[in-house]
């Protein structure tokens, strides 16, 4: 009989959902043993390149209704768990921890010292100092049900390590040989999340580092619709719109095989009507102006250059001695671009996946499986996914925290 104070306790994961749960539950139970498994060289490596490598911590929304909208996958079972550990109480953790977080224009918070390796060393000591032991190089290969409770674990290192509570928080990427389902659980595929788009078209080509405000995108034939910045890259779009739109659309442009027309509507403030009377209102006030010379803003002079060459109109054409045809052309490409997307890169060195374990398979109040008493879960292990912003690493505090909680306050 394991009692209150003798608890194993292993957590399979080195990341920011590993780290919080190892954490919280060292600091809930000083008496249990608890280890981290990681089967990279090294811990963290994810919150490291975050953000650039500043750590987007997480996102200044501290209603939880409010928040949960801002996952594709997750965002009803998430309601709870935010009410209990949600920004606020992060933003409280770090601080409280000796580093502060600030909040950017667009609700993305980050620590003042704008480095990754700030949350990192906070993580590394607060885990130091409640006695967490780190493995590295230490995957978890098999795990199966001890007789007496709890389980015996067989690492990648060929050692075993008996224990009475784990927490998976391993990432939703393993889709083969995972422990959790050879005792029992379904798995929903992983697919990828957060990607940008390849576009071939020569004239998107011409536009690296082009940026406009506010586009909206959306995918003929199916119900995808985003608005948001975008950004012209060397390979084709990107920017907030497009990482959005790639996570609500991850398993439908998935199933496309990264392969579907996308529509860009450059002017998403304005109707077709409206784009077609302000030509007219150039045309009677602004009529020997050539067209290149006048720019639409709030378009970027580079993206105007290259719609007005797609409409088929020549630099020197000015308002006045505009054909119909060219008109119509003009208003088609302002509010409606059509450009074929032909594959996907990920964003930056950032991997987010949406599948893993069922949310249905989850008790979300301590994140314990409903199939396999004392397996619990956190952050990307369940097929849970957010926006860009900050809502990625808000999960995974969230639900790190929460199993953490739980599996030290766990008693056999």
């Amino acid at each position: 009989m394991v009692t209150h104070s003798h608890l194993k306790l292993v957590v399979v994961g080195g990341g920011a959902a590993g780290f919080f749960s190892a954490i919280a539950a060292a600091e809930s139970n000083p008496k249990a043993e608890v280890f981290i498994l990681e089967k990279g060289p090294r811990t963290l490596a994810k919150v490291r390149i975050s953000g650039g490598g500043r750590c987007n911590v997480t996102h200044a929304c501290f209603d939880p209704r409010q928040l949960s909208q801002r996952y594709p996958r997750g965002a009803r079972a998430l309601i709870g768990p935010l009410t209990r550990f949600g920004p606020a109480e992060t933003v409280s953790w770090f601080d409280s921890r000796g580093v502060p977080l600030k909040t950017e224009a667009d609700g993305r918070m980050f620590p003042v010292t704008d480095s990754s390796q700030t949350i990192i060393d906070c993580l590394m000591d607060a885990a130091g100092r409640s006695g967490v032991r780190i493995l590295t190089a230490t995957g978890l290969d098999t795990m199966t049900k001890r007789e007496g409770g709890g389980f015996a674990l067989e690492l990648s290192t060929g050692a075993r390590m008996d224990c009475d509570r784990v927490v998976w928080a391993g990432g939703g990427c393993r889709s083969e040989g995972h422990p959790a389902v050879a005792l029992g659980h379904s798995l929903v595929p992983p697919v990828p999340s957060l990607f940008t788009f390849h576009i071939d078209s020569p004239w998107l080509r011409e536009l690296p580092g082009v940026s406009v405000p506010s586009v909206q995108l959306s995918v003929p034939g199916t119900d995808l619709k985003e608005r948001g910045p975008l950004l012209a890259t060397h390979t084709g779009l990107s920017g907030p719109c497009v990482l959005r739109l790639s996570a609500w659309g991850a398993r439908e442009l998935h199933g496309l095989g990264y392969n579907f027309p996308l529509k860009i509507n450059w002017l998403p403030d304005g109707s077709r009507d409206a784009v077609a009377q302000e030509i007219q209102s150039r045309r009677e006030t602004s009529g020997v102006q050539t067209i290149l010379r006048s720019r639409w803003a709030p378009l970027p002079a580079r993206l105007w250059e290259q719609l007005v060459a797609n409409a088929g109109i020549s630099p020197e054409t000015k308002w006045a001695r505009l054909a119909r045809p060219q008109i119509l052309e003009l208003i088609n490409l302002l509010v409606g671009t059509e450009l074929m997307v032909r594959g996907k890169s990920m964003n930056k060195e950032e991997f987010v996946t949406c599948g893993g374990i069922p949310l249905s398979e989850v008790d979300f109040k301590t994140m314990e499986s409903r199939i396999v008493p004392g397996l619990h879960f956190a952050g990307e292990a369940l097929d849970i996914d957010g926006i860009t912003g900050g809502f990625n690493f808000q999960a995974a505090w969230t639900t790190g925290w929460i199993a953490g909680q739980a599996i030290g306050s766990a008693a056999h």
